[in-house]
């Protein structure tokens, strides 16, 4: 009951050890990977510095424009300079600013609808352009394209003061002389001067008119400085200085231009009125005129009783202070609706007027009916001669007002091109660059870290119930040897070369750790079932055949009579570190029918004494099942009668199931794990697919054990294909 409740806290433990993040491991891994990490940073820096350099540099122009409060339209004209006044605010203005119809103009004026651009030498070109004593320009005075070539690049090009423009295909449109007009068709093209220094094409575009508007509105920036000051400030930033420059001041004046022409447009519209009532009301007088000179003659009546003038002056009155009210409903309806306070009192002062004028007509009624016929008469005329001049004056005025209208909005500083690049910003791109080339490899080394954490002490397998019988160090000299270029014989292929360490190099670290290991392998052996060693890993590239070849030899120099038996049919290599021939073999002993006691056949010397071995033969397409055939075991069995000690070298266990046949075999089965490259989950995993077969793995070599500051999760899938090494 103890040994299973310690076995589940030990298991609880495990899981929650699995689940942890080893923050100081981590911090080691980023020690280990310094130079990878300052490698990938330096190279980020420098490519943000080649790119601050070679990109093009972005300059600002900028203006400043005032809109006051506008409390009139002309102080002089009392309640006629009242009725155009107007207040604008500064959110409204910046909105008429970058409005189409500022814009538009704009663009029309400086044609910036056509844009040439030089070619120069692709990254570097407009670098070293921009640094040559002399610039290209070009002055294009008229571009037009048909409307199916809008948008697209045409290639200009010069040969002196000749030029030709291609379209896309290269097929030739129009051909011209600098300095004239050029016209094909719908083609034309009048270049004023143009000035060649680092190149002799250009990319011309017509671009559309309603997508350039919409690029300088964006390239546009409109501000108000401060909250309520009526203070606006303009920018635009672009490639060409002087094009900002340009574009800017234009803006400003056709935005003033506006701005003047909205002040007066009221004013516009009641000249226009008045101009088409006056001709009416000069033919409605002169017809008066004469009806009353027509009545006159013919009832001899020639003047009006005094108390008849009183009621004519004071119809007349009433009638001319009417036709100015009606003057000024027009002109009002078109600011205010009638709920308006203004327009209210208006209609109230036309009320009283229509009530005094009934009263006057019941009065006139009263009076002898020729002298009501003339006074009617009298009236027309007097009333329409004040209408008249009435009008003649409102106009004499509204000119007046038209002609003094001010804008209110005054440019306080012209545009104006800031020496120095306002983009790129050098020094931050770089910084950026270097910052982000940092971030990236740190997180490139964590990643790869998460990814596949290696073991990387033999603390974190022991924490897992695993027993490690070795730590191998990494041998430079292996290492180096491992690292030059080998060919195979002409070339076809990349041949696999290895060296047998402990005979090239016997008092290496790696060999001498070997040495500790023959010693631990003396006393786990003492219980084990018989002599036959095997030697597995999880996964390829783990060092296994390193591990065997070295620790036969190695137990070959201890007096000891040592068979090493290439077990991995489908790809074993170890003839080629014993530098011995692969003729015949494992495969081929088991495929034949030579008497067992006859295996010597196969048993080959090699250079260190006391070592024999035997290769794995030739590939053979089913290994598993001549693995598992009886003669395989009956070779084992006399092996292990006729030496000290059997090695036999296999296959990785999760790539295939070979070293599960052969361990059931073996009395000793030990493990390869490859430090920071094989997850101590791995191992766990592997263990665990041994014990399903029935295989007991005595412990696990550390090999390739670096001296590191780091102090885990796996998901592989390993292939593992025949592969020959004759």
């Amino acid at each position: 009951m103890s040994d299973k409740l310690n076995q589940s806290q030990l298991t609880a433990n495990r899981e929650s050890q699995d689940d942890e993040i080893d923050l100081m491991r981590l911090v080691g891994q980023l020690l280990d990977q310094k130079w990878l990490i300052i490698a990938i940073t330096s190279a980020f820096a420098v490519m943000g510095i080649v790119y601050a350099l070679l990109a093009t540099p972005i300059y600002k122009a900028d203006a400043m424009l005032q809109v006051e409060k506008k409390a009139s339209g002309m102080p002089a004209l009392g309640e006629m300079g009242e009725l155009f006044s107007s207040d604008s605010e500064a959110a409204t203005e910046i909105e008429i600013i970058k409005s189409r119809m500022v814009i538009g103009s704009v663009v029309d004026q400086l044609d910036l609808t056509t844009v040439a651009t030089p070619n120069y030498m692709p990254i570097v070109g407009p670098f070293l352009a921009r640094r040559s004593p002399e610039q290209d320009q070009i002055d294009i005075q008229a571009f037009q394209v048909p409307r199916s070539y809008v948008g697209k690049a045409l290639t200009l090009s010069f040969e002196g003061d000749r030029f030709q423009l291609k379209d896309g295909e290269g097929a030739r449109v129009l051909q011209g002389q600098v300095g004239e007009l050029a016209e094909n068709g719908d083609f034309q093209l009048h270049i004023a001067d143009v000035q060649l220094a680092n190149t002799d094409t250009y990319t011309l575009v017509k671009r559309d008119r309603l997508q350039t508007i919409s690029s300088w509105q964006y390239a546009l920036n409109v501000s108000e400085r401060g909250k309520q000051t009526g203070i606006l400030t303009t920018s635009i930033e672009h490639a060409d200085r002087a094009l900002a420059v340009e574009v800017l001041d234009a803006i400003a004046n056709e935005y003033m231009l506006q701005n003047i022409q909205r002040n007066a447009a009221e004013a516009e519209k009641s000249l226009t009125f008045l101009e088409q009532q006056i001709p009416d009301v000069r033919a409605n007088l002169t017809r008066a005129e004469e009806e009353l000179n027509a009545y006159r003659l013919e009832s001899k009546s020639v003047d009006l009783s005094l108390e008849t003038s009183g009621l004519l002056q004071q119809v007349i009155e009433i009638e001319k202070q009417l036709n100015e009210l009606a003057i000024k409903e027009t002109e009002i309806s078109r600011l205010f609706t009638k709920q308006h306070p203004s327009y209210q009192a208006l209609l109230s002062q036309k009320e009283s007027l229509l009530a005094d004028q009934a009263k006057l007509t019941q009065q006139i009624e009263e009076l002898p009916e020729t002298q009501q016929q003339v006074l009617r008469l009298t009236r027309d005329v007097e009333v329409n001669q004040e209408i008249y001049l009435q009008l003649v004056n409102r106009m004499q005025e509204l000119n007046i007002l038209k002609a003094g209208t001010v804008g209110n909005v005054r440019i306080l500083d012209s545009a104006v091109g800031h020496p120095n690049a306002v983009a790129p910003k050098k020094k931050l791109i770089v910084v950026i660059a270097t910052m982000l080339g940092g971030m990236l490899s740190v997180g490139l080394v964590l990643v790869r870290s998460m990814l596949n954490p290696g073991v990387q002490s033999s603390e974190e397998l022991e924490s897992q119930g695993i027993n490690v019988y070795a730590t191998i160090p990494l041998s430079e000299k292996q290492q180096k040897f491992n690292l030059r270029p080998k060919f195979a014989v002409n070339n076809k292929k990349r041949a696999r070369t290895e060296l047998l360490l402990a005979k090239e190099d016997p008092t290496d670290l790696s060999i001498e750790a070997l040495r500790g290991l023959r010693t631990s392998l003396h006393f786990a052996m003492m219980e084990a079932k018989n002599n036959i060693i095997m030697v597995s890993g999880p996964s390829p590239e783990v060092g296994k055949s390193f591990i065997s070849a070295n620790l036969a030899a190695v137990l070959a120099q201890g007096d000891k009579r040592v068979l090493y038996i290439d077990g991995d049919l489908r790809r074993g290599y170890s003839h080629v570190i014993l530098q011995v021939q692969n003729s015949n073999g494992v495969s081929d002993f088991i495929a034949a029918d030579t008497p067992v006691e006859h295996y010597g056949s196969i048993v080959q010397s090699t250079a260190v004494e006391g070592l024999s071995f035997i290769p794995r033969g030739q590939t053979a397409p089913n290994p598993a099942e001549l693995l598992m055939h009886h003669r395989m075991e009956q070779l084992l069995e006399q092996a292990s009668k006729d030496f000290d000690y059997v090695i036999i070298d296999t296959p990785p266990i999760l790539a295939v199931t070979d070293p599960a046949i052969i361990g059931r075999y073996a009395g000793t089965s030990l493990l390869v794990a490859r430090f920071d490259q094989t997850p101590v989950k791995e191992m766990v995993h592997t263990i665990k697919r041994f014990e399903l077969n029935g295989v007991e793995i005595k412990g696990v070599i550390l090999n390739g054990v670096e001296r590191r500051a780091t102090g885990y999760n796996y998901q592989y899938q390993y292939g593992y294909a025949y592969e020959s090494h004759s």
